[in-house]
């Protein structure tokens, strides 16, 4: 029988699907009840649900987050693992096995350091990109090397494809440069890369069926749903709070939705 892991790989073959990044085990549960063949999680959504921002999440919450997620959902999980909490290359496997036992399908490593709020260099990006390949690649876990210059204000389209295609040299499966917008960037890393590509789905990115198009092979949406669902609670609260009305309840999931999301497996 196919594995999650074989699976998440098999999804990178061909084609374009959607990743979404649920934040919890209700809204995993619920994403894939909705017939999304992955998701991922999302580091800045899963704080919020500890009460902390973004890049403040430890290593052993994180662990604990996945494996909660893996045991709610029978498909694929990719991890947002941040830098993989270490500065060493020993440190880097150590966080791959930790997740790997927790159940992850892909884990991704970013090349931005917040200690330092810099962006590593392309040489030592490699190096960590290597350590998390070899790791990954003993669990047949799928790898996601991410150049984060374009969150950062560094908008480099040249470095950006130095970095993707080096970070592919040294071992990554999949490719991602969070906050591509336009087509023109998002085609020319497809063209220029000799990877699967992960897009971002940030307003004024294309529409899925373009991204397609371009030759993207997945789409996820960070912490959008995340930062969405906490919206809608906002303005409920607020509704109550100031009117004393309950009209938030004709935006609810219907019973059938709960049926589908939460009846045991």
């Amino acid at each position: 029988m196919t594995t999650v892991r074989e699976q998440f790989r098999e999804l990178h073959d061909s084609g374009t699907f959607v990743m979404p990044n649920p934040w919890d085990a209700g809204s995993a549960r619920l994403l894939a009840s909705l017939g999304f063949p992955a998701l991922a999680t999302t580091s800045s959504g899963f704080a919020a649900t500890l009460g902390k921002r973004d890049q403040h999440v430890t290593r052993d919450e994180l662990v604990a987050h996945v494996a909660a997620l893996t045991a709610a959902v029978g498909i694929p999980l990719n991890v947002d693992a941040e830098r993989c909490f270490a500065e060493t290359a020993a440190g880097i496997r150590e966080t791959v096995d930790l997740l790997a036992a927790a159940g992850a399908a892909g884990i991704s490593i970013e090349d931005y350091d917040p200690a330092t709020d810099r962006i590593e260099t392309l040489e030592t990006g490699a190096e960590r990109v290597a350590a998390a390949a070899e790791a990954c690649a003993r669990h047949g876990i799928v790898l996601t090397a991410r150049a984060e210059n374009h969150l950062y204000g560094h908008d480099d389209l040249d470095d950006t494809v130095a970095r993707l295609r080096a970070y592919r040299a040294a071992g990554a499966d999949v490719v991602y440069a969070p906050g591509l917008r336009t087509p023109a960037e998002i085609g020319r890393v497809v063209a220029e890369v000799a990877a699967p590509v992960n897009v971002l789905a940030v307003a004024g990115a294309p529409a899925v069926p373009e991204m397609a198009s371009l030759g993207v092979r997945r789409v996820s949406t960070g912490g959008s749903l995340a930062w969405a669902a906490y919206g809608a609670l906002r303005d409920a609260a607020r509704e109550l709070l100031t009117t004393g009305t309950t009209g938030f309840r004709t935006r609810a999931l219907r019973e059938e939705d709960l049926e589908a999301a939460f009846s045991d497996r």
